[in-house]
């Protein structure tokens, strides 16, 4: 792989990532928000307030035992004189 594919391949996941963090979210608006009166210097002024309830995760960890399979590798020399003897 280049580095221009692993940049859009890291991209993409930390994107996927970022999207079912945002997903499990509730957010409920509980105060509404008011601009500030703006002259020399500003007066006054809120920002909305919010509650978020996230999704509750729960993580652990587990032993399993799995199969992996072996690979056999072969020189070039090799897999050509397995060719020419099975000519």
């Amino acid at each position: 792989m280049n580095k221009l594919t692993v940049n859009k391949a890291a991209f993409a996941a930390v994107a996927l990532t970022a999207l079912f963090a945002l997903s499990a979210c509730d957010v409920q608006k509980t105060q509404e928000g008011e601009m500030p009166k703006v002259e020399v210097t500003s007066e006054g002024g809120q920002l909305p307030a919010y509650d978020v309830e996230t999704a509750e995760v729960e993580m652990g960890t587990e032993t399993r035992t799995i199969e992996v399979p072996t690979a056999e590798i072969k020189s070039a020399d090799e897999v050509r004189a397995e060719e020419a003897a099975e000519q």
